[in-house]
């Protein structure tokens, strides 16, 4: 099975939720099938700094996206690439990044694609 980026960019994030592959502050629901995962760089986060990052999916193409996960980053990271589990999506799927405290911060992320 081959290995993609689907989605890669860098943006500046702050208190309106940042849907990444959509590329907007406006979610558009995300319907390629695939086994996915995302990695973020959080290196440019401080002390003071708190973001979330979350991920959405609906269980039908019929149904409602929905929040599946959501994970807290705060301050200096050991680690600065963040690395989310692998999800397989079939529906309305998106990930996203919003700035929980501190300052905007500019983060790069990539959204990797099995199949």
């Amino acid at each position: 099975m081959a290995i993609t980026e689907a989605f890669q960019a860098s943006v500046s994030v702050g208190v309106t939720e940042y849907f990444c592959a959509s590329a907007s502050t406006t979610v558009a629901d995300q319907t390629a099938d695939g086994v996915y995962q995302t990695l973020f760089d959080l290196s440019a986060l401080a002390a003071g700094d708190t973001f979330r990052i979350r991920v959405y999916e609906a269980i039908s193409s019929a149904g409602t996206r929905r929040q599946l996960e959501e994970w807290t980053v705060s301050g200096v990271q050991v680690n600065p690439i963040y690395v989310t589990p692998t999800f397989i999506f079939l529906h309305k799927w998106e990930f996203s990044l919003t700035k929980i405290a501190g300052t905007d911060r500019s983060i790069s992320w990539s959204i990797r694609k099995v199949a």
